[in-house]
């Protein structure tokens, strides 16, 4: 008996386990462990007190709120559109379809610094866009919204396109037979196949939101408390030769992208159990 549940257990281990576990442990702590670890390490030159008194300074918590908030609201909006566009480029044949498909990625490709240029141009009071609407759009929270949308979209599209590929239009097609309606079908056929994607899709372009500089730069004005973001208080910090300073809002930004991520995983999980994946 001893010796078959020996042989099952060696049976269940893939060759080469704990040599890969190894060095997957050792990679994942040399490239980000150890320099997660060196900013918390960088803050115990600081006393509890002036710790404190850096990450609550009104001008840091006003970057904090329009950071957060700003990730939170472009991340919605490309679930929304960007699994409409997924669905778009998966369902149906048109001419420039691959076209479209290959502009997805373009956010990707494109300098973060030439984004922000270029939709400063647009979105300016005298831009193309910017000077049909009454208010303004650069240099204001809206604008830093557009950018951040617009580097997280492929995110969410590359996410949910491989999950459509797989939904065959015959799961369609019974529900249909069945008797439900296309919004019934769209509910309680498709959306549940679709919903731990779309909630990977948010996390990424969340996250990398969250960290976004270069785009957003150029749009959002950075007047302090109105439309400073926080990436740029810690290189207005580095610029000035403030390290232990930066590094304090810097471990504030990782605590806060913690805990959204360990509420996203949550949220994805109880999904999950939800519609039993």
């Amino acid at each position: 008996m001893e010796f078959t549940l020996k042989r099952k257990k060696r049976n269940t281990i893939i060759p080469g386990f704990s040599l890969t576990l190894g060095y997957a442990l050792l990679y994942l702590s040399i490239i980000v462990l150890l320099p997660l670890a060196m900013i918390v390490v960088n803050t115990l030159s600081l006393s509890w007190s002036e710790f404190i008194g850096i990450i609550t300074h009104p001008r840091a918590v006003a970057s904090y709120k329009l950071s957060f908030c700003s990730a939170f609201i472009a991340g919605l909006i490309n679930v929304l559109f960007g699994t409409i566009i997924a669905w778009v480029l998966i369902r149906y044949d048109f001419p420039g379809k691959k076209i479209i498909d290959g502009l997805v990625d373009l956010p990707f490709a494109l300098p973060t610094a030439v984004a922000g240029i270029a939709l400063t141009t647009l979105y300016a009071p005298n831009g193309w866009i910017g000077q049909f609407f009454d208010f303004k759009i650069s240099y204001t929270p809206l604008g830093i919204v557009i950018a951040l949308t617009f580097i997280g979209l492929p995110f969410v599209v590359r996410t949910v396109q491989p999950i459509l590929q797989n939904l065959s239009r015959e799961v369609e097609e019974a529900s249909a037979s069945l008797g439900a309606n296309r919004f019934q079908t769209l509910v309680k056929v498709i959306l549940p196949e679709l919903y731990p994607a779309m909630i990977t899709g948010f996390s990424l372009a969340f996250s990398r939101a969250l960290g976004e500089y270069g785009s957003v730069v150029f749009i959002a004005g950075n007047m302090p408390m109105k439309t400073e973001i926080t990436p740029l208080i810690i290189m207005t910090k580095l610029e000035q030769y403030d390290y232990v300073g930066a590094t304090a809002i810097a471990v504030v930004m990782l605590v806060g992208s913690f805990v959204a991520l360990l509420i996203i995983n949550f949220i994805q999980w109880r999904i999950n159990r939800k519609f039993n994946y």
